[in-house]
């Protein structure tokens, strides 16, 4: 029997099986950091947002976390998550059978050892969901005793024994097991090139397709735990009827938005008309259903409300000022000058000083004594020194001041604090965004422009026509990185800010922090920083389709 076994992994089918343990032992290291530093601290961070958690882990409270921070918003962000992992398990699906369509396979005969091992997988979470609560729960057995190593590795050795574990275990460990027998058992009798592709995608499919339904299933029984509450507490149930409406008003801006992209590449004039008014129709439907959404943000924290406004406040006066002055500059610096690289690194130091450094440096300058840099410079040309970081009140409310004319507060717009650092942000990164824009357009052939000339352009006409469609790849570029770097920018604000400013420069980020630092309540932190992540998710889906689809390629 050894021997048949020797000879059989020596031969031409083990050679195969040598050359994949061999690939896959080359990357496992890399899986195992992926999933030590990447996966399982945002799977840890959900675990937190869903209880009650200081120092030690509490109870569980489901979605309270999420419902306290945004209100009904909260159920249609893990309805919309659940709608996502089905979207996958579909795309996932549709692939196994595009690829089979390619290439003349039968990718169903792939389907059970997938869905196995698909299983498998949702099993192996399952271990974890198990085990995780009672590794954590050590903490709890450790109060009031003395501490030691080997103490811990033996209540830890104690935990993985627990019957309730080891049969989760057995179970994740055999279902895994019984796919790679049946994957092989495939392979061996209806062999595939695209065997692999074949398990992964339809593994996939089996895997988002369970997580999407029990997503689907937990946050509906949260709902209906929610509006139970209300109801008991002698409140209108009206979360139930904000999630339908607000839900009805997201799907019916989508359907005008895909009527209205419709429209535009119509051939048609009557198809562009009648395509325009029926997005303008579903677009006025969409924020009827949409207007519910002012008493759910008046119910939820007003700590994150205020930190979202600021947030977008921040990205308003950063990204579109940064990138247009970039552009100036490297369109100015692209041209034969003295001096260009000199320029060049000048503009460029801003971004690799110290960001702590630089910002210590500003708030200093921009210092609300009379004494301060930026205010002598006032007293130079006459005006009356201002507070600066130190000021809550927004720039448009102190020129309209300065004017005798009287604002409300919701037009007051951005702090003056705030606006310190806006021309900071704006500072630090035009250079970078320089730099990337001369390497774009270093890759815009000369001979197009040479072209234009001799037709007779201007030079405004170049820039215009030529120079800004052929940088829309770069302008996509460095625009998706800016709208993503202000929702999660937070060293200079955390340095500059003041506690005279009263809360007008902390961005969605500072909130996080301050809440999960200074509050030390880290499981509604947790659900905060998801909350965060499900803004900076959408606003890329939004820029991708909008922007997107007005770049040209070369």
């Amino acid at each position: 029997m050894h021997a048949k076994f020797l000879a059989a992994w020596h031969g031409k089918s083990g050679r195969k099986w040598r050359e994949y343990l061999t690939a896959y032992l080359m990357l496992a290291p890399s899986v195992i950091l992926i999933f030590v530093f990447g996966i399982f601290p945002v799977l840890f961070a959900v675990y937190v947002s869903l209880h009650r958690w200081r120092i030690r882990r509490g109870k569980f409270l489901g979605l309270t976390h999420y419902v306290h921070a945004i209100e009904s918003l909260a159920f249609i962000l893990f309805f919309a998550t659940a709608l996502g992992m089905l979207f996958i398990a579909w795309r996932a699906a549709k692939q196994a059978y595009t690829t089979a369509k390619e290439t003349g396979d039968a990718p169903w005969q792939w389907l059970l050892p997938g869905a196995v091992l698909g299983a498998g997988g949702l099993l192996w979470l399952r271990y974890g969901v198990i085990m995780l609560p009672k590794v954590l729960d050590i903490a709890n057995k450790a109060v009031g005793k003395q501490r030691s190593q080997a103490l811990f590795r033996q209540w830890l050795w104690e935990t993985f024994k627990e019957p309730d574990g080891v049969t989760a275990l057995l179970i994740a460990a055999g279902v895994t097991l019984l796919g790679l027998l049946l994957w092989g058992f495939q392979q061996h009798s209806k062999p595939s090139e695209h065997h692999s592709a074949y398990i992964l995608q339809w593994s996939s499919a089996v895997f988002f397709t369970l997580s999407g339904a029990m997503t689907a299933v937990f946050t509906y029984q949260q709902l209906q735990q929610a509006i139970r509450k209300a109801i008991e507490k002698g409140k209108p149930p009206v979360i139930g009827v904000h999630v339908v409406l607000i839900t009805i008003g997201v799907i019916l801006f989508y359907v005008a938005w895909r009527l209205w992209d419709s429209a535009v590449h119509s051939d048609s004039d009557k198809g562009f008309v009648f395509k325009g008014f029926a997005a303008l129709f579903f677009l006025v439907g969409g924020w009827i259903f949409v207007a519910e959404l002012p008493p759910v943000i008046e119910a939820g924290d007003a700590n994150l409300w205020r930190g979202l406004v600021v947030t977008i406040y921040y990205a308003l006066g950063t990204v579109p000022f940064q990138l247009g002055i970039a552009l100036v500059l490297s369109y100015l610096l692209f041209q034969n000058i003295k001096g260009r690289e000199f320029f060049r690194v000048l503009y460029f130091l801003p971004y690799i000083t110290p960001a702590v450094a630089s910002a210590a440096v500003f708030r200093l300058l921009f210092i609300g004594h009379p004494s301060g840099l930026a205010n002598r410079f006032l007293r130079l040309v006459g005006i009356a020194p201002l507070k600066w970081i130190q000021e809550p009140r927004g720039v448009f409310s102190l020129i309209a001041d300065g004017l005798g004319v009287h604002l409300p507060s919701w037009a007051g717009g951005p702090s003056l604090a705030l606006t310190v650092i806006i021309f900071y942000s704006i500072w630090t990164y035009v250079g970078y965004d320089t730099v990337i824009y001369l390497a774009g357009l270093g890759n815009i052939p000369n001979e197009i422009n040479e072209a234009a000339e001799i037709d007779g352009a201007s030079r405004w006409q170049i820039f215009r026509h030529i120079t800004l469609p052929l940088l829309s790849p770069t302008t996509y570029f460095l625009s998706l990185i800016a709208v993503i770097g202000t929702f999660k920018a937070f060293n200079h604000i955390y340095v500059m800010r003041e506690p005279a400013a009263l809360k007008t420069v902390n961005t969605f980020s500072v909130v996080i922090f301050d809440t999960f630092f200074t509050d030390t309540r880290y499981g509604y932190a947790s659900a905060m920083a998801f909350v965060l992540f499900a803004i900076i998710l959408s606003l890329t889906y939004i820029n991708n389709k909008v922007q997107g689809s007005r770049v040209f390629y070369q």
